[in-house]
């Protein structure tokens, strides 16, 4: 029988840096913060929390061999890159861009007056140097009320955008005292819960806002709201 392994990650506990402009958290190592125990989580290798000021963002650069994922929280975050696409992202979107053999792309804040607030992701590709690609969609934020919504996930869909890696990123929206069980798509895989909002229990611990806990060596966990919560799921081979 397999033991299940966790760690938690809380908040406090995050890389934290203030450029002014930017404000950005990071769960794992990352640009000018190192923890060596906290490099990656299986092919999850980068969650950052980020802030951007108005009329700020992202200058032009470069990615390749990563599958990129935005989720905005608040706030409308505007697109453009070397595949000519010009978009503006908001929130109940998603985007993703597989960078392949190579991508530049910008991002920044599209208003004036107001902050921008998302969540940037990144995982490790499952095959390199496909051709790059770019999608975002627009989710119906209520078929996410006490249950998953899937957003990302290997299948090509109408319903979920396809991300060149066997992960998948769901989001619930938990009414308090609600209990919900999420079944691993491969029992192979790990979890990565983020809390957005509220608290939870899971797995014997109990996390606020903005804390994490990464999961594996399970084949489904079962989340338990204390008053209302929203999370971020990232399901993700370990190998």
């Amino acid at each position: 029988m397999k033991s299940m392994k966790k760690e938690i990650y809380r908040n406090d506990t995050r890389g934290f840096f203030d450029y002014g402009w930017l404000k950005t958290y990071h769960s794992f190592s990352f640009s000018g913060y190192f923890d060596d125990k906290r490099i990656h989580f299986g092919k999850l290798r980068v969650l950052n929390d980020d802030t951007i000021a108005p009329a700020s963002g992202f200058g032009l650069h470069p990615h390749d061999n990563m599958e990129i994922i935005t989720i905005p929280l608040s706030g409308e975050l505007r697109h453009t890159d070397s595949e000519e696409h010009t978009q503006t992202i908001k929130p109940g979107e998603v985007q993703i861009m597989s960078a392949g053999t190579g991508i530049w792309h910008s991002e920044f804040n599209n208003s004036e007056k107001e902050p921008a607030i998302l969540y940037q992701i990144w995982i490790f590709p499952k095959e390199k140097d496909i051709k790059p690609s770019y999608d975002q969609k627009l989710f119906d934020t209520s078929l996410r009320k006490n249950k998953f919504q899937l957003l990302v996930s290997p299948e090509k869909s109408d319903d979920t955008l396809w991300i060149n890696q066997d992960a998948y990123i769901s989001i619930a929206d938990l009414d308090d005292n609600l209990e919900l069980e999420y079944k691993l798509n491969n029992p192979e895989n790990g979890v990565f819960i983020m809390l957005t909002k509220g608290k939870i229990e899971s797995s014997g611990e109990t996390l606020e806002k903005r804390d994490s806990i990464s999961i594996y060596d399970i084949s489904e966990l079962k989340i338990k709201a204390v008053g209302k919560a929203e999370l971020l799921i990232i399901e993700v081979p370990m190998r």
